[in-house]
């Protein structure tokens, strides 16, 4: 995975919708779940909402956990 958009996941917030505001690591699993049905938008959101399902999906959370530490420092 590009170092560079995991750390868009833990440093970037959702521009709308029900988690506008939250990071993007931050939105329920479930959320992921229902936009991978309806199609992510298009462009850098997208990629990053698919990268995340992807993570999500694949047991992965503890990379972004890793992550978020270091941000928070």
């Amino acid at each position: 995975m590009d170092r560079e958009i995991l750390m868009d996941l833990v440093t970037k917030t959702m521009p709308f919708g029900k988690y506008k505001g939250k990071l993007l690591c931050d939105i329920p699993e479930h959320y992921l779940v229902w936009m991978h049905g309806k199609g992510f938008p298009e462009g850098k959101l997208g990629m990053w909402l698919h990268t995340l399902y992807e993570i999500r999906v694949n047991g992965l959370e503890w990379i972004l956990e890793e992550l978020k530490k270091h941000v928070r420092r």
